[in-house]
């Protein structure tokens, strides 16, 4: 969750810039206020609300909104210019626009603006006018960038939703309406007030119900990718072994207590979609894969990765070997590695069983 902007604006603004006739001191009885101040006021709050619609409508829809909130971003939360991080996070984007793309075209008419910040904490945000950070944090807790790459599709469905504007509208215009009166005396202008607001709001989308869609949306886009399927259930596995899965955890920003369903199940509502995508021949619990209803294998842990956060990558693998209609060959192995056809199953580690072993035992069950 975002921190709440502290520092001064100084730039002015007036009331009757804004178009506004507001004013703020009150009548000194109740009798004193006439039917043309009603009106008054009420023409004022009408011309402020306005206002502040077209502030958040720069922000979201204007090449110099998008640009300035990026830099508001930017100085909020620092930039991080590693070479490789940064490589990294244009190969996953460059990724999912063209998977995005495929089912959603109005990408290309808004490009995402994007940056890798210096927060060490495990989050990604997508604000308005398709303006993302993407913390160093994320890059240091996730194993792959298949993971990743979960949670930026996730963060651009609420971008290709427009779920802040929708979900945090409100918000945003109550507490710059609040603010109107230091906005008219001279302490800050409008658009620097709902900036800040909406720097604020950047993480909470209103409803747990965008928090699903997005959801769902990360799983098509990354139906569209070459990265593992399964990467989006392994990273709720990964964020419920740091942050808990149950009870949300106000340092787990991506797990915003808010608005975001438990991650146990968003979890299991990935794992529930590969098992579907399968053709509900394979399942994963517990690290433990399951083929038509017979034990595969224990998955092992690993030195980076739970037996359960890695099993779901075989899972994302057989799923789709299932889906394409390739388990009809015979499982090989080869350098190491376990395919079926071009597909590849699994590699297996130290703790896993023997890939021979493993291979005799998919080609008798699958």
């Amino acid at each position: 969750m975002f921190k709440s902007l502290t520092k001064k604006v100084t730039a002015g603004i007036t009331a009757a810039a804004l178009g506004l006739s507001i004013t703020f001191s009150a009548p000194a009885t109740a009798e004193a206020i006439s039917l043309g101040d009603v009106i008054g006021v009420t023409v004022s709050a009408v011309a402020a609300r306005q206002q502040i619609k077209k502030q958040i409508a720069n922000f979201n829809d204007t090449e110099t909104g998008r640009s300035n909130l990026l830099s508001q971003f930017q100085k909020e939360h620092g930039v991080n210019d590693d070479p490789v991080l940064n490589a990294r996070l244009d190969k996953i984007m460059q990724e999912l626009t063209y998977a995005v793309g495929k089912v959603d075209s109005s990408i290309y008419e808004k490009p995402y603006k994007y940056f890798v910040s210096a927060d060490k904490t495990l989050n990604a945000a997508c604000s308005l006018g398709h303006v993302m950070m993407v913390n160093t944090g994320a890059f240091d807790y996730l194993a792959t960038d298949d993971e990743i790459a979960a949670i930026v599709g996730h963060e651009m469905g609420h971008g290709q939703k427009n779920h802040v504007a929708k979900g945090n509208e409100k918000n945003i215009t109550k507490a710059a309406l609040a603010q109107m009166g230091v906005i008219a005396a001279g302490g800050g202008t409008l658009a620097n007030v709902v900036g800040a607001l909406t720097l604020k709001n950047s993480t909470a989308h209103g409803s747990k119900k965008y928090e699903t869609e997005a959801d769902n949306l990360a799983w098509e886009y990354m139906l569209n990718t070459d990265y593992n399927i399964g990467a989006c259930a392994a990273v709720m596995q990964r964020l419920s072994e740091l942050y808990g899965g149950k009870a949300q955890n106000k340092f787990a920003s991506f797990l915003n207590p808010s608005d975001h369903p438990n991650t146990d199940s968003r979890r299991d509502n990935y794992a529930k979609k590969l098992y579907e995508y399968s053709g509900k021949h394979a399942s994963a619990k517990d690290g433990v894969i399951t083929i038509n209803g017979k034990k595969f294998t224990t998955i092992a842990k690993t030195t980076n990765m739970s037996s359960a956060e890695r099993s779901f990558f075989v899972l994302g693998n057989l799923a789709k070997a299932y889906h394409n209609g390739k388990m009809a060959g015979k499982a090989i192995v080869h350098n190491g590695s376990i395919y079926i056809e071009d597909q590849l199953i699994m590699s297996p580690s130290a703790g896993d069983e023997d890939v021979y072993t493993l291979a005799e035992r998919l080609n008798a069950i699958k």
